[in-house]
This record gives structure tokens, sequence and C-alpha cells, in this order.
């Protein structure tokens, strides 16, 4: 099945992504767009390591990043992978880094341990580290011999969790519902998955009676859809952990006919909220990619000069639905 006729331009070539809350001393939340400090600041190099730009999210999110780069005075390297499973790439972009010797790293992981050792090599060498978007296991950071790492993101389980209980709003008669999952060994994937299941079991007549993986796809996420309902043809809600699969669903949704779906995904994508506007989606998560990209440059900055920076920096996610869709 092809879908590339479809797609819209930014969508081309490849599956797609997108991008928890965490205990600590140290934890600030931004509501929105940081006050910026006007004055002159010491050159800095900042290299940003995403997962790719062809998802919308990280092109917002390198937008942001930008941004700080123009308003703190900074020099930004921005090095992206060809797709959000290209690990190996990533961890190359992250020795290419060092090799250039960048005052700080600011990485967006495609996976949460396997990047661990690239950037221990990386804070041995004096770069100093922001983790953005997916968070890296704290488990194998403290193994490896890395010092914990400052955390800007989204609380992922409560943004699904807005998701999932929106989904299960006015449910009273038994009904499945299915949860398309992200790459299994992402910290946010798991994260929006517990979080849209707690969501939707919160209502006694809802059953979850698949969550599957699609990788952050779409492509993927069409294919898998499509063997969900081969087995489960009565589902009637569906998750999707990112916009990308959750438009991937529709696609096939659609041409099956069945409009009796609700959908939901996650990270407010525009061509989301058109499929919000026109009635075949049911729901998205904005978690403001631009604010991640923005703050991570800026916490770089404060590390390199010696300022101390929380050590976990939450963003707030915004259900958006048909009533509140920009």
């Amino acid at each position: 099945m092809r879908l590339v006729r479809w797609i819209p331009t930014v969508f081309l070539g490849m599956g797609l992504v997108a991008c928890g809350e965490a205990s600590g001393p140290s934890v600030s939340t931004v509501p929105g767009p940081a006050a910026v400090a006007s004055a002159p600041l010491p050159p800095t190099s900042v290299g940003l390591v995403m997962k790719t730009l062809t998802n919308p999210f990280f092109v917002e999110m390198e937008k942001g990043a930008r941004r700080a780069e123009k308003e703190l005075g900074i020099t930004l390297t921005v090095k992206t992978a060809a797709q959000e499973t290209s690990i190996e790439q990533q961890i190359q972009l992250v020795e290419d880094l060092i090799v250039a010797r960048v005052n700080a790293i600011v990485i967006a992981p495609g996976d949460s341990q396997r990047l661990v050792p690239a950037l221990k090599k990386a804070a041995d060498a004096g770069i100093k580290i922001i983790n953005i978007d997916n968070r890296l296991d704290e488990k194998t950071v403290a193994q490896a011999g890395l010092a914990p790492v400052p955390f800007i993101s989204v609380d992922n389980d409560a943004g699904a969790y807005k998701a999932g209980q929106f989904l299960a709003r006015d449910i009273s008669k038994p009904t499945q519902a299915a949860i398309l999952e992200g790459i299994r060994s992402a910290d946010n994937a798991r994260q929006r998955a517990q979080g849209a299941l707690r969501g939707l079991q919160e209502n006694k007549a809802i059953k979850v009676v698949a969550s599957e993986t699609a990788n952050w796809k779409i492509d993927e996420a069409y294919e898998v859809t499509k063997q969900i309902f081969g087995k489960h043809p009565g589902v009637k809600l569906l998750f999707a952990s990112n916009d990308v699969m959750a438009i991937g669903a529709i696609k096939y949704l659609t041409e099956a006919k069945r409009g009796d779906v609700k959908v939901a995904g996650y990270d407010a994508l525009s061509e989301a909220i058109t499929e919000i506007k026109a009635g075949r989606m049911a729901a998205t998560v904005d978690q403001q990619a631009a604010e991640q990209g923005y703050q991570g440059v800026a916490l770089a900055l404060r590390l390199t000069r010696g300022e101390a920076v929380p050590a976990v920096t939450t963003i707030e996610t915004q259900l958006i639905t048909a009533a509140n869709a920009p």
C-alpha cells in the first residue's frame, strides 16, 4: 500500500515520529515562552541533536532552538538522523560534535539507553549535556558513570492520560479500545502508552484489546491498524502515541469506511489539527516543541557559564479538540 501520494510533503520518504515526570530536588515548570535575557553573552557553541527533520514536531523544535541562538548570542549547530529509528546515526552525530569541540550538546535521543556511552564520552571531553523530549534511562546513565543529565520535556504520561480520558468520556456501553505505541525502548513512548491506558481504563465500560507498536511511523501505523481491526473489528476507540501514527491509522480507517472510530494522537501537528477540524480525529496533545528546543539551548548556555540548572524542567501540555483547535 503506497501512502506517499496522500501524505503531505513533509512526510515523504520515511516513517516518522514524534518525541515523563521524574522526581528530584530541582524541578521547574514552564507554562509558556520564557522571558529572554538581553545582555550580551560570551560566544558559546551548542550542538542540537534531534531524531529527524522529516517530522514537523522536530521542525518546530529547531525553530525554538534557532530563536534561542538569535536571542542568546550563541552559535548553534543542528544535527539530525535520517529517521526516528536511526540510532547508530545519532551516536555518530554525537561523536562528530565531540570532534568539533562544541561547548554543549542538547539531545533528543531516539533511544533512552544506546546514546548514553557516546554522551559519557562527550561529558568526559568537558562538553555540557542537556536532554530534551525523550528521557535518557537513569539506570543506564548511572551505570555508565555519567552524572545526572538535566532533562526538559513534558509529562508524557499526564498528557496521554488527558487524551485517554477524552476518548473514554461519555462511553456507557461495553466498548473496545486499542493503542498504537512508539518505539518501546524510548521512555516517552512507554509513558504515553501507560498514560493513555490509565485514562481509558478509568471507564469500566472500556476494554483495551490491543496495544501494538508502530515505531512512530505512518506506514507502519497504517499496517498495524489494519491488523488490529482484522483481529478486533469491534474497536471503537484508538489512541496513537504520536500524530504521525494517528494519521496513518486514519488513512486506513477512511479506506475501510470506519467513521465510527474515535482517534486521538499526540504532538498537535498542523496535519492533526486539520484532521480534527474535519471530524476525522478527536484530539491531540500539544507539547510545545519549539519551547522545548528553546529551553534546551538556554539551559545549555547556563551550564557552560557554571550556573546551576533544574534537574527537570516540565513544559505544560494542552489537550486540543474541536472545541479549542486553533
